[in-house]
């Protein structure tokens, strides 16, 4: 059977050289490490849903390749019915985690972002990437193996290209073609759910001129491959995660992200699935964001579902009705049910590729991404409005003060409202969580920036036709020309 077990996954990262770093120490071991441990976690309950009936229909599928059952975030999306599967799979996954599973979303964008693109290519340049791709695909469903995806370059100046860079590192490239693969170096930054991935799936981070052609460059590697070094970033839950009782509110789940440094990496041939052929790069940015930026319309909900659920019971807890708060409530469930509509309406409305991949509507899935990056602030806003001061940082006393055997008492004395002091904590303590800290996911940059994607949304927007419908209901035949940009 090609799914793992929760523990099957943790002995496979308990195998991978440590090669990760945070705080200048390096994690010998990702799954015990009190920085890692809580994205692992996280990573293990989607193991564990794919295995459980409840959400086994959820979290897994049946592959293309091999017929077997296996994980969706390693099957290739073939239908609008898997894009919109994929749309619930991460509302669910934020259910169950408390926060966000990126070791295993921004591989799964990245495997069928070169899904049509070496389709392409192929077809057009007689090459054998795509072949290649199954055969990796295959490996990694058989494997059941958890692969982050990482497209974001360092840049450098953002004025110039990267290969006008005063350093030609600052973005991922290749330095050296060899008959059996070739040797890249360079840096791809904050990546999401490295330390919870047993590989990586690296996509050129920009649409590349022949000028650029070094940096036209995709490929999966072991996580632990030789010449790779990671540096977690610090996050606002390091300064609890070694704490007990509520001051770690979530205990299934966390969040990571991570700098990786590429020193002369060789990539085996077989792992390349682009190098050098610049005008893909263009499709490959396309083919990312249009499904990324609609499934992540349901991650967001899915927090927004927890947060509202949070803002319900600390106002209980707080001792006032929900009632009291109905206006308020209620626009969550509309922020939350709008992410998630639009995703699936792009999902719905995508085409087929020949390939036999499926595309979602590209206008749609970066209005989506306009929307992820506002909708969940306001939803974070109203659950702070209902929670009180108690849900604000730096408004509740540690977890070892509630417990103190010299003053504890007082501090759960006054403490206590409509419920238990304990329960009040907990339960700000989560809301903290969810609103500040490190159950927020990427919603203004996550998968691009809000910026990038209304570049987007006027390229695909189709004013020219707008205007023809204006024109046709009122009879205007006269022509009205934009005016010539000023000199």
């Amino acid at each position: 059977m090609a799914l793992k077990t929760p523990e099957q996954y943790k002995q496979a990262l308990k195998k991978l050289r440590p090669n990760m770093y945070k705080f200048g120490k390096l994690i010998e071991d990702v799954t015990t490490n009190p920085h890692t441990k809580g994205t692992v976690a996280g990573h293990a309950q989607i193991y564990a849903a794919a295995l459980d009936p409840k959400y086994a229909e959820t979290f897994s599928t049946t592959s293309n390749l091999t017929g077997d059952r296996v994980s969706r975030y390693l099957a290739v999306l073939q239908s609008a019915d898997d894009m919109i599967a994929n749309c619930r799979m991460k509302r669910e996954a934020y259910h169950l985690t408390g926060t966000c599973t990126g070791g295993r979303c921004a591989g799964h964008a990245a495997l069928n972002t070169m899904w049509p693109t070496t389709f392409d290519l192929d077809q057009d340049q007689g090459t054998d990437y795509h072949a290649r791709l199954k055969d990796w695909l295959r490996y990694a469903q058989d494997n059941d193996i958890t692969v982050s995806g990482a497209l974001t370059d360092a840049k450098g100046n953002r004025a110039l290209t990267p290969s006008q860079q005063e350093d030609p590192d600052m973005n991922v490239h290749v330095v050296e073609v060899r008959d059996n693969g070739i040797v890249v170096r360079g840096a791809k930054v904050m990546i999401c759910g490295t330390a919870a991935a047993q590989e990586v799936f690296v996509l050129p981070g920009g649409n590349y001129k022949d000028a650029d052609k070094a940096y036209a460059v995709s490929f999966v590697i072991p996580k632990d491959i030789k010449g790779l070094t990671i540096i977690e970033a610090r996050h606002p839950s390091d300064t609890r995660e070694a704490e007990d009782g509520f001051d770690v509110p979530v205990k299934i789940g966390g969040i990571t992200q991570a700098y990786l440094f590429f020193e002369d990496v060789f990539v085996p041939r077989e792992r390349v699935f682009l190098c050098g052929e610049c005008k893909a790069t263009g499709s490959v940015l396309m083919n990312f964001i249009s499904p990324y930026r609609s499934a992540i319309g349901g991650c967001v909900a899915g927090q927004g579902d927890v947060m509202a659920g949070a803002a319900a019971l600390i106002a209980r807890a707080n001792g006032l009705s929900t009632k009291a708060f109905n206006e308020k409530l209620t626009q969550m469930y509309v922020n939350n049910e709008t992410t998630f509509a639009v995703g699936v309406a792009a999902s719905a409305l995508g085409k087929k590729h020949a390939s036999g991949s499926w595309l979602p509507n590209p206008l749609l899935a970066n209005v989506n991404k306009v929307h992820v990056a506002t909708l969940p602030y306001e939803t974070k806003r109203l659950t702070q409005e209902i929670a009180g001061g108690i849900g604000e940082t730096g408004c509740l006393p540690s977890y070892a003060d509630f417990t103190d055997p010299s003053h504890g008492h007082l501090v759960q004395k006054y403490l206590k409202a409509a419920s238990s002091a304990e329960a009040r904590a907990k339960i700000a303590r989560l809301i903290e969580w969810l609103t500040l800290g490190a159950g927020v996911p990427g919603c203004m940059h996550g998968g691009g920036s809000p910026e990038g994607a209304k570049l987007v949304i006027r390229m695909n927007a189709g004013l020219d036709q707008s205007i023809e419908y204006a024109r046709r209901l009122i009879g205007l035949e006269e022509e009205i020309a934009e005016p010539a940009p000023k000199k």
